[in-house]
């Protein structure tokens, strides 16, 4: 077993918390947050050891789960890392690109595994239709939340867009030629709601849209390819294949759906599917790939590079923002 520790029992840490407990391969050795009455809290009621400091933590552990606020994460992790911890840190992975290659550059010398908490890769919706996914070359996503003075200390981008910009950079295959974007700050300090336009060299672009001041949630994803449409629904979790393939003469299915394209050109078939959506624990799913891939010498599924890379371009889109 992979003796792991937390850092961070705040909402969300302690969600990890009791989701480590689950996984069998893992023993949960404890966890430090620097808020005291939070930690006697966190003890109490989740039967689990409080410790005065991080290196105190450090010492006793294989593995640290980072779940601290974003500020926190390079220090955090650079000092787990030159201990020779194997790190799952939240997204994003750090405060800057400048942190986020130099957490690269330490790890690489430690021979350490790191997974970002980019978590709606593990989304049910999403897994569900990855093999339908090839060579995407139109992508429009929505993510709109109803306002929470939580997460507001930095911009929309960073708090919700990164999500869909690491979902993006997951299935393009390409560099990025261009970004434009535009935002405003409305509530807060920062730009609160902002959409961005990314284009690849391979010719897909890519519409994101993300917004914290909104009536509803919605998280929308819609991905266009060579005869096919793809819908997924992270927060509804669901998905929809509308594919297209041409007509076999030899087919006489009456209740086909088949759509003329005209002189020479011939006839298409459209197919509806509904791919099988398991009910799964996200947070729950990434944490144990992570443990996973440090049994078995893999490469995390969402790998320190993925984390950088989202990072970086949510860094380009705000600063596309900020020069307007």
């Amino acid at each position: 077993m992979l003796k792991i520790g937390v850092l961070g029992a705040g909402h969300l840490g302690k969600i990890h918390i009791k989701c480590i407990k689950e996984i069998k391969e893992y023993n949960l050795i404890g966890f430090y947050d620097p808020d005291k009455e939070n930690s006697l809290i966190v003890e109490k009621e989740l039967s689990i050891k409080s410790f005065a400091s991080i290196s105190e933590l450090l010492d006793e552990v294989d593995v640290i789960d980072i779940v601290t606020p974003t500020l926190s994460h390079f220090d955090c992790a650079s000092q787990a890392i030159k201990k020779g911890r194997h790190v799952f840190i939240e997204k994003p992975i750090a405060a800057s690109s400048e942190e986020a290659s130099e957490l690269i550059k330490l790890s690489t010398e430690a021979n350490v595994k790191v997974q970002v908490g980019h978590v709606e890769r593990f989304n049910p919706a999403f897994t569900a239709v990855q093999s339908f996914i090839s060579n995407p070359m139109f992508i429009e996503t929505h993510r709109l939340a109803q306002f929470n003075p939580r997460g507001t200390d930095v911009p929309v981008i960073l708090d919700l867009m990164i999500h869909d910009i690491d979902i993006v950079m997951s299935i393009v295959k390409s560099n990025v030629r261009k970004i434009s974007a535009s935002g405003v700050a409305v509530v807060s300090d920062s730009p609160d709601i902002a959409n961005a336009r990314i284009e690849f060299d391979n010719g897909c672009v890519a519409n994101l849209t993300a917004s914290r001041i909104s009536m509803k949630n919605m998280r929308k994803t819609r991905i266009f390819q060579r005869d096919a449409y793809i819908a997924v629904d992270f927060l509804k979790k669901e998905s929809e294949v509308v594919r297209m393939k041409t007509v076999n003469p030899d087919d006489n299915d009456p209740f086909a759906v088949i759509i003329d394209l005209g002189k020479d050109k011939g006839s298409k078939q459209i197919i509806f599917e509904k791919p099988e959506i398991k009910p799964v624990n996200a947070i729950q799913t990434e944490l144990e790939t992570f443990c996973h891939s440090i049994i078995n010498n893999t490469t995390p599924l969402v790998s320190i590079y993925d984390g950088y890379n989202a990072l970086d371009v949510a860094y380009k889109i705000i600063d596309k923002i900020t020069l307007l």
